[in-house]
């Protein structure tokens, strides 16, 4: 009896040892795998922080780049230093003493700056609750001209100014209604809080259109066919695709220069519809880095020789 008693216990003590044996190994495993996944945290966080830096310093570089074009030229084309895109350039070879194994060699950065009016500005469309009928006709052209439904132009107009006609909330006079308040439009994306617009619809229209902070004409040396017709009341589509053409063997000085070479020499051009130089420029960047990978896009806006960042957004 004792002898079996003395086996069972030294079998209880050999399962006891291999639980706490089994139990420190899940521990350690536990700790190795939490202090590799706060490792990998910090240094996604390290990363990100990287990349952001990096796009802000070639955002300022694109800001250098469109002061010293308005110092020396007081018309914006296509042919202009700006205008040039930045191929994915590996930033390594750019820092001094980098290391092969480091961040710095394997970056690379790539982008570009355009015209921001070379687009349909849509805030044109309404202001301070007042739909642009004009506008409005104008936007329905470009529809027209992307072949899609032309009363996207009243339904977008009509939503702007329900929203900027909402009273505003305060803390003595809170706003109280019913149904859902309408949504102000800032971005092209918010286009699909108009009735009527689908993601199909705004992949179509996306590099026709923007949303910029005030009312701006079009750059006629750099919009494309589709958004002149738009733009110029009674210039047909293959007339305005002539235009662009031309452009590439002389740009347009001014708008004189513009209407001279219009077909139609009855048509009438403001310069409230129509400019040669741009004060609103989208600057688009990429970086990678590792495994990680940043695109952004921001809006510059360009007053004589002095810039100012209005918005950036990742993506």
């Amino acid at each position: 009896m004792h002898a079996a008693s003395l086996h069972r216990q030294r079998g209880v003590a050999v399962i006891i040892a291999l639980l706490l044996t089994t139990l420190a190994i899940t521990i350690v495993a536990s700790l190795f795998w939490q202090q590799q996944v706060q490792v990998r945290s910090i240094e996604n966080q390290r990363l990100q922080l990287q990349k952001q830096w990096i796009l802000r310093g070639a955002l300022d570089w694109a800001s250098l780049i469109l002061r010293e074009d308005a110092k020396y030229s007081n018309v914006d084309t296509l042919d202009e230093p700006w205008a040039v895109p930045l191929a994915e350039t590996r930033l390594g070879q750019y820092v001094e003493n980098a290391s092969p194994d480091g961040d710095a060699a394997d970056a690379t950065l790539s982008g570009g700056i355009s015209d921001a009016q070379a687009r349909y500005n849509l805030t044109n469309l309404c202001a301070n609750g007042t739909v642009n009928p004009a506008e409005v006709a104008a936007f329905e052209r470009l529809l027209s001209n992307a072949h899609l439904d032309t009363a996207l132009a009243q339904a977008t107009a009509d939503v702007m100014a329900a929203a900027q006609k909402k009273p505003a909330a305060t803390t003595e006079n809170p706003v109280s209604q019913s149904g859902p308040l309408p949504m102000n439009l800032v971005q092209v994306d918010d286009l699909l809080a108009v009735p009527g617009f689908t993601p199909q619809i705004l992949a179509r229209l996306k590099n026709f259109v923007i949303f910029l902070p005030r009312a701006t004409p079009v750059n006629v040396n750099t919009a494309p066919a589709e958004v002149l017709a738009a733009r110029i009341d009674g210039l047909a589509l293959a007339d305005a695709t002539t235009l662009a053409a031309s452009r590439d063997a002389a740009s347009f000085r001014h708008i004189a220069d513009f209407t001279e070479r219009l077909a139609d020499k009855s048509l009438s051009v403001s310069n409230l519809e129509a400019s040669v130089t741009t004060n609103y420029f989208l600057v688009n960047g990429k970086v990678r880095m590792s495994r990680a990978e940043l695109e952004v896009q921001a809006l510059i806006e360009r007053n004589g020789a002095n810039t100012k960042l209005v918005w950036i957004r990742e993506y």
